[in-house]
């Protein structure tokens, strides 16, 4: 694991090459480029004030408490506390990473408090809603000119509860509607550290139709849905217009309101959060705000 890469740290190192050696580890690992970015940026803060040069080993939890009351109230720099509470993530995985790879024997981090913060709750759609939305996309497979488009991106969504990154990853040999229990698609990731959201989906058997159109129709060739992003939300806000939806139509919202049919029909959480894909740690959020959006709805 981390032995490899901080063979050659000890306690006498100072926190730049540390530092770096980290960033090396976390790519490595696979993290996303913007998770490394990130977490590099928030360590290296500790720079401005603790000296460059000074060894993990003097580094004590009293030092980085003081490190985050600068970040809050003295650093001169709006800090919210979404982004304090990612930098406390960063601070605990360096020395966490430090402390088990044996460039320390204690962790100074360990017993710094965890900042939590529970983002404003997501904008979903009601059953009206969600019957008004597959109408308006199911329309133009009628139209003199048919196209399946929009109910097969949007049906997927619902059903499906998938992210945007997890639409766009699917390809046509992930989706096996012959299998001897359901159709289904797999979804899939490039990346070893995600393997462990890989899963397999149900699909609805009314989708399957919609889903033949389409392959008729644009004959995509490897990648389901083979356009760029913006344009898969340009396609999701047209339906949700020739809707009359005042809401704005997502996939975050199509993900949202799919994890909270699912929720509303009883559906085991722990098969809810398999069918997301998240983590149980993740899971706690979600769950705390799918039991809010139930207490709205009703």
């Amino acid at each position: 694991m981390a032995e490899s890469s901080i063979a050659h740290l000890t306690s006498q190192t100072s926190l730049f090459p540390a530092i770096n050696t980290w960033e090396y580890y976390l790519n490595d690992q696979g993290r996303s480029p913007n998770t490394i970015k990130a977490f590099i940026s928030d360590v290296r803060l500790l720079t401005k004030v603790l000296p460059p040069d000074r060894t993990l080993e003097t580094i004590t939890t009293n030092d980085l408490n003081d490190f985050l009351h600068w970040l809050e109230n003295d650093r001169g720099v709006p800090c919210s506390p979404k982004t304090l509470a990612r930098r406390v993530t960063a601070i605990k995985s360096f020395f966490r990473w430090l402390q088990k790879g044996g460039a320390l024997l204690v962790d100074p981090a360990e017993k710094v408090v965890q900042r939590s913060v529970l983002s404003p709750l997501p904008d979903v759609l009601t059953e009206a809603e969600v019957e008004a939305v597959l109408l308006a996309a199911d329309r133009p497979r009628r139209a003199t000119r048919p196209d399946a488009r929009p109910y097969t991106l949007l049906a997927l969504l619902l059903a499906t509860g998938i992210k945007k990154s997890e639409c766009l990853g699917i390809h046509l040999n992930h989706i096996d509607l012959l299998s001897p229990g359901e159709p289904y698609v797999f979804i899939r990731y490039a990346s070893p550290a995600n393997r462990y959201k890989e899963r397999k989906l149900t699909l609805p058997e009314d989708w399957i139709p919609a889903y033949e159109e389409y392959l008729i129709q644009y004959n995509p060739v490897d990648q389901l849905f083979p356009w760029s992003p913006r344009r898969l939300e340009y396609l999701l806000e047209d339906i949700g217009t020739e809707a009359g939806l005042r809401k704005h139509l997502s996939f975050d919202m199509c993900r949202w309101t799919s994890a909270l049919q699912d929720y509303m029909n009883n559906i085991d959480a722990e098969k809810i959060r398999q069918k997301l894909g998240i983590s149980k740690i993740q899971w706690r959020e979600i769950n705390l705000k799918l039991r809010q959006l139930v207490g709205k709805a009703e």
